[in-house]
């Protein structure tokens, strides 16, 4: 025996799977807004870091200063750390993502959304990627400047 659903039953289920897609896209806007505090800090860390270590290198250079060492290891570790947190911070993202587009591709599987908007690379990501990059370029930049321990 088969049921029928009634018109507003069919409605209901429709406006339910729409809703359930858009939370989707709502989870996915949430973490690259996630992505985009942990840049604005990692960034934050690394600038800061790098900006102490070019500052007492100059201080150095002109014998305003006798030695810089310890200031400028500091700068280092403030753009080390500025670093992994960037990297630890795209690798939670890409793995959140992997995991949130194999729950959509479920649910679409299962009828239970449509699932007709594609997810695409996120702009925010590949900012973080970028900034990565800089960072680690920054740092051997420091490294190379100094010597391994300044």
């Amino acid at each position: 025996m088969i049921s029928a659903q009634s018109p507003s039953d069919e409605i209901s289920v429709e406006l339910s799977s729409r809703r359930t897609g858009m939370s989707f896209h709502r989870t996915r806007m949430s973490a690259d807004r996630t992505l985009m505090a942990i840049i604005r800090t990692s960034l934050s860390l690394i600038s800061f870091g790098f900006t102490i270590f070019q500052f007492f290198q100059k201080l150095a250079e002109n014998n305003i200063v006798s030695t810089a060492t310890s200031t400028r290891a500091f700068g280092m570790t403030l753009v080390w750390i500025g670093i992994g947190m960037l990297a630890l911070g795209i690798l939670f993202h890409v793995q959140f993502m992997i995991g949130l587009r194999h729950e959509r591709g479920q649910m679409k599987e299962e009828g239970l959304i449509h699932a007709e908007s594609h997810f695409p690379v996120s702009l925010t990501l590949l900012t973080a990627v970028a900034l990565l990059i800089l960072g680690i370029a920054a740092i051997v930049s420091m490294t190379f400047r100094t010597g391994p321990f300044g």
